[in-house]
């Protein structure tokens, strides 16, 4: 048997019935105690009032006063009773020993058969002593009366708390239920939510609570996973779009390769082609792997000291030769931790975006800051079209056709930015000076 409810209603229902029963019985224990006080403070009130107005009476030897007091007796020093009123005529309010005992106004209780047909009745006493003689004045008052008003007091109590914590559990159960409302129609509507290809929205939940805020961060959340979703499915597309040229060229040659077989030239010239294709595939799978190991934050950068501006010059040199443009470098020594490996990618990517979009020359800037080391790559081409700025760092992004000539995949940038937050760089472009086409702009932190 399950005691917690599975619900959070429930748990939190019980869990006010439980924090209020305790808060409850506390109170209402408190009460009974205070109201016990009053009551007993009323009696001995009473009785300090009665002892008043006979104590002045004896003081003027009038000893019928005590008689015809509804609960009173006056002894004298040894304990013998002087005068006794009518109800305990026959009975002791107190004994010798408690009367020598007297010195000042003292309270006590005792019991003597004088209810209704001698029943045992439990009293209060008030004792004074009466002058310098040793008498001494004992009034008392009944409690049967206070006792029943406490027990109907507690009887009220015993009855009335279950009653209000369970009414206080319902109300508390009802608030909840309509206050977790919305967050039942949240989980069913995401649980309808099957896919992300669905249109289907989250409801709206009015006002600024926690759980309105809640259901606008369960759709933004939901809005940026369909987008996310979206890339990887274009993505995807994008790759598999890729890869069918190069497999569809490459199985192209091999059957003119095998339908010339007796042709040996055509037969090389079929595996050459082939061989151009196959080296396109593995560049593109490495480029894929590569984004891949980034998305994922794998992808290692093995640091070590660079001096990048003579870095750059060295590779400026092969650079300039395999896509034919003129490349200037700029800049003094500067030291800093990070892959040549990959900085060389870098290079080799901003070249062949350059080339492929026209340049003819370009120029390398490298400076040394504070805190960071900046290299800009400059050229005299085109420049980025306009609405392509805030697009080019994106996989398989291709300026238009009339602005590059090139066949690649659209990875170049990509990777640029990619092997750049791998050294907890940053990656910007414009267009403009200081050869009026593209600018890269990659800033690494100094070791």
């Amino acid at each position: 048997m399950r005691l917690v409810p599975r619900s959070l209603r429930g748990r939190l229902t019980l869990l006010f019935g439980l924090g209020t029963s305790v808060v409850l019985l506390l109170c209402l224990s408190l009460l009974y105690l205070a109201l016990d006080r009053q009551l007993d403070g009323a009696v001995d009130a009473d009785l300090a009032g009665r002892s008043t107005d006979l104590l002045a009476g004896l003081r003027s030897n009038d000893l019928a006063a005590v008689a015809g007091d509804p609960m009173a007796q006056l002894y004298a020093a040894d304990g013998t009773p002087l005068a006794t009123s009518v109800s305990v005529a026959g009975q002791v309010l107190l004994d010798p020993v408690q009367v020598r005992a007297v010195r000042r106004a003292t309270t006590g209780s005792t019991t003597l058969p004088v209810g209704t047909a001698g029943a045992p009745l439990r009293l209060r006493l008030l004792s004074r002593p009466v002058d310098g003689s040793g008498r001494v004045l004992t009034v008392a008052q009944p409690l049967n009366a206070v006792e029943r008003a406490g027990a109907r007091q507690l009887i009220v109590l015993a009855v009335a708390s279950p009653l209000l914590i369970l009414a206080l559990a319902v109300l508390v159960w009802l608030l909840l239920r309509a206050a977790l409302r919305p967050v039942d129609v949240l989980t069913r509507e995401a649980a309808a939510i099957s896919t992300l290809d669905s249109d289907r929205p989250l409801p709206v939940v009015p006002g600024d609570d926690e759980i309105a805020r809640l259901a606008v961060t369960l759709s933004g959340m939901l809005s940026r996973l369909a987008v996310a979703f979206d890339r990887e499915r274009a993505f995807v597309d994008d790759a598999s779009h890729e890869l069918r040229t190069p497999i569809a060229v490459l199985r192209g040659e091999i059957d003119l390769a095998l339908q010339v077989v007796d042709d040996p030239a055509e037969v090389r010239q079929s595996l050459l082609a082939a061989q151009g294709q196959v080296a396109r595939l593995g560049r593109l799978a490495e480029d894929l792997l590569l984004l891949a190991r980034e998305r994922a934050g794998s992808l290692a950068a093995h640091r070590e000291p660079v001096d990048l501006t003579d870095l750059v010059r060295a590779e400026a040199r092969s650079l300039a030769l395999v896509n034919d443009l003129a490349i200037e470098v700029r800049g003094d020594p500067v030291i800093i931790e990070a892959d040549p490996g990959r900085l060389v990618q870098v290079l080799t990517n901003l070249a062949a975006n350059s080339a492929a979009a026209g340049a003819g020359s370009a120029r390398i800037t490298v400076t040394a800051g504070h805190d960071q080391v900046v290299l800009q790559w400059a050229d005299d081409g085109p420049g980025f079209a306009p609405g392509l700025l805030d697009a080019a760092f994106e996989r398989f992004v291709r300026g238009d056709a009339a602005r590059t000539s090139s066949t690649g995949a659209g990875l170049g940038l990509s990777i640029v930015r990619a092997v750049v937050a791998s050294h907890d760089g940053t990656t910007h472009l414009r267009n403009g000076p200081p050869l009026g086409g593209a600018v890269v702009v990659v800033r690494l932190p100094v070791s």
